[in-house]
């Protein structure tokens, strides 16, 4: 009697992996593929098919898959100490971290988590509890920019104004207020960019005017709001928005978390409006995407409201792995290949791989072509309603792991992407949007 021939990874992954941001449903017949190494910009199936990571593996590898620097520090910081509780204790992993970010950003207290979400939930609690510490308790409402996304735990969801994520939690959350974003797009013909800022600058001053003594921050994604669809939005805008939160006693947030470590051209996207928020969170590829780790940075005033015999006073919230030492020891890796050189490096990449994309730019089913640093996105034009995942099908056969957000396609990849791999993700993009038009 033979032995049963086992199940493929897939086959199980669909029957015990609950898979994120997924209808399941959908695996039923197209299970999903197994990858079973990866190096560089590059992911190989079962098959050793190579697949080139075109989203960076969700926005959060920057140095590519399996490199060399990063890991060696995991394994070196594996040989000291793995993990330690941050409450009353301490190692020198979080200490350097902590210095370095404070140098780079000017905001010298940072507070550590696991997930971007988790990040937002730390600077919404931290921004009401210093209104409440400095005797305002009233000060505890919120303002998100219209289509922003700033995670999906219940907290985060408050700020996020997409409904596909929120509608069904409505009655869990406590909805903030959101303004009007100008959206590159949408702006007029017959109005230039600094009008078209002030406008919706207006909208947001109006807001402040009548709510300011209930607001205790607004939180914005600086210069791209990627969930939304990849809305970008002038700078002009984040420093209007600064200004107008000095003047009415409201906090800034800036949400870094896929826009951050260099994404958008600098290590942080507010470098590009010269502004300091209060709190800026930082995650997904501040470990160069190896291990989960997020951290909120914030000011003196802010730390220096919490300073106080009385516990209560204190920030209480914690994650048990909070300061992790190995994700630390990643995010140091990342920091020191993520140098102003390479910042340069980025630039320069950016504009071949422009020109590389020019095809996609000129393609009659895109418009809207736009990009900030080393992110691409187009619109499409008049996408049936299963688009994305029909393209995303298509373009993972020919080699390319893109998944468009509704009509809009999107790359963000690694920055160590090479001209070679540029192509395959450039051809297999135009195949897949060749082969949806047939269907």
């Amino acid at each position: 009697m033979h032995d049963p021939v086992p199940a493929s990874i897939a086959a199980r992954s669909v029957r015990h992996v609950w898979h994120p941001c997924t209808q399941m449903k959908r695996h039923a017949d197209s299970p999903p593929l197994e990858i079973t190494r990866a190096e560089g910009v590059w992911l190989y199936d079962a098959q050793g098919r190579p697949i080139v990571d075109a989203i960076s593996s969700w926005w959060v590898n920057l140095f590519g898959h399996n490199q060399p620097r990063i890991k060696a520090a995991i394994a070196a910081q594996m040989d000291r100490v793995e993990h330690v509780m941050l409450a009353g204790l301490t190692h020198a992993p979080v200490v350097e971290l902590s210095e370095r970010l404070a140098a780079r950003t000017g905001l010298d207290h940072a507070h550590y988590a696991s997930d971007g979400a988790s990040a937002t939930e730390i600077a919404l609690k931290m921004s009401a509890h210093y209104w409440r510490n400095v005797g305002r308790p009233e000060k505890n409402r919120f303002i998100g920019l219209a289509g922003g996304y700033h995670g999906e735990t219940v907290g985060a969801l408050a700020v996020t104004d997409v409904a596909l994520f929120r509608a069904s939690y409505a009655p869990l959350v406590r909805i903030g207020a959101t303004v009007p974003v100008p959206d590159v797009r949408a702006q007029p013909a017959d109005v230039d960019e600094a009008e078209w800022v002030e406008q919706a600058a207006a909208t947001l001053e109006r807001h402040l005017q009548r709510h300011a003594g209930e607001t205790a921050a607004l939180i914005v994604e600086p210069l791209v709001q990627c969930a939304a669809g990849f809305v970008c939005y002038p700078a002009a805008y984040l420093a209007r928005a600064r200004a107008l939160c000095t003047r009415y006693d409201v906090h800034l947030v800036a949400d870094e978390i896929a826009v951050g470590m260099g994404r958008t051209g600098t290590l942080l996207a507010c470098e590009q409006a010269g502004v300091k928020p209060d709190f800026v969170c930082l995650s997904k590829g501040l470990s160069g995407g190896y291990l989960p780790l997020s951290v909120v940075l914030t000011t003196d005033a802010v730390y220096g409201a919490f300073y106080d015999d009385d516990v209560a006073r204190g920030f209480l919230h914690s994650h048990s792995y909070t300061g992790s030492a190995l994700a630390c020891a990643a995010a140091l890796a990342t920091l020191d290949l993520l140098d102003d050189a390479r910042l340069r490096d980025n630039a320069a990449l950016a504009l071949r791989l422009d020109a590389l994309f020019a095809p996609l730019h000129a393609h009659p089913r895109l418009r809207h072509a736009r990009r900030r640093g080393l992110i691409w996105a187009w619109d499409v034009v008049d996408a049936p309603s299963d688009f994305s995942t029909r393209f995303a099908a298509e373009a993972l056969q020919r080699g390319a792991l893109l998944r468009p957000i509704g009509a809009t396609l999107y790359c963000m990849p690694p920055y160590v992407i090479d001209e070679d791999a540029a192509v395959r993700l450039r051809d297999a993009a135009l195949g897949a949007l060749d082969a949806v038009a047939k269907w």
